[in-house]
């Protein structure tokens, strides 16, 4: 089973696709939940327990048959996984089902090296610079990530860089900007920066992909995008930075011009109203 998480499913559904494409190619037959699901994991910063609660409880009710067959959950938002693993079995400490779950669950890195006998990825020849989210070396390992890359052929960078810094919602808030833009400049920003054009930066963390792209202007891309692009053979692009040959493309941004454009076609349709109601 793949577990579509709030930030994918809503903000980044290709990762979601480039997963089940991976896991597919890798023999795997692929379900999803049969309703929309939530792991609640945005509650706990603030304190709602007892509404995150109630969501792991819809969860548990909605997996049994899943949990008691013994699928596998492969789960791609690390902090989708330090709830499977951390709060659910302090939540539901008696409950057999959460611990189902919580052994049940895998990253994708993980689920594909561990789980998958023989597996071998597709050949993904260039150079990666590899970030791991903090919950993701809290409660799993990037070294996962770092054998499949290198045994898919990369040539593989993995940073010790700690916590980039924006921290799900943290860096997001106007008191914690600073903070958040302290923590990513002592190594993931800069070494983000001096990284070459053909240099593909993976970082599972949501969190982690925003910060890179808003304090660098390049895109991070997850493990399940670059090994997809690896089946495809879409791993770099001819030119420009090697992101764009494996994400979607960017939105659109409005020029300059194009704003002028309409500024001044809105104030001519005003004009023309103007006129109208005087000749009336």
């Amino acid at each position: 089973m793949l577990w579509p998480d709030t930030f994918n499913n809503h903000f980044h559904p290709d990762t979601a696709v480039a997963a089940v494409e991976v896991l597919e190619a890798a023999g795997c037959d692929v379900v999803l939940p049969s309703r929309r699901l939530c792991c609640g994991r945005p509650l706990y910063d603030y304190g709602f327990l007892v509404h995150a609660r109630r969501l792991l409880r819809d969860i548990l009710d909605e997996l049994r048959p899943h949990l008691e067959a013994g699928t596998p959950i492969v789960v791609l938002e690390p902090s989708c996984l330090a709830v499977f693993r951390d709060e659910l079995v302090n939540l539901f400490p008696d409950d057999e089902d959460a611990k189902r779950l919580s052994r049940q669950s895998f990253l994708l890195a993980e689920f594909l090296g561990k789980q998958v006998p023989g597996y071998t990825p597709p050949r993904l020849r260039r150079r990666v610079m590899l970030h791991g989210h903090c919950h993701h070396k809290a409660i799993g390992a990037i070294e996962d990530e770092q054998t499949l890359l290198e045994a898919a052929g990369a040539d593989v960078e993995s940073l010790d860089s700690g916590c980039c810094g924006m921290a799900g919602s943290f860096g997001f808030e106007t008191d914690h900007y600073d903070v958040s833009m302290k923590v990513g400049e002592l190594v993931l920003l800069p070494a983000v920066r001096r990284a070459p054009d053909d240099t593909l930066i993976v970082a599972d963390g949501f969190s982690c992909r925003e910060q890179v792209e808003q304090a660098t202007g390049r895109r991070a891309v997850h493990l399940a995008h670059a090994l997809h692009a690896a089946l495809r053979s879409r791993s770099g692009a001819d030119s420009g930075p090697a992101e764009d040959a494996v994400l979607p493309p960017r939105p659109r941004e409005t020029f300059p011009r194009e704003i002028a454009a309409a500024a001044l076609i809105g104030i001519g349709f005003a004009f023309a109203v103007f006129a109208m109601r005087r000749r009336m």
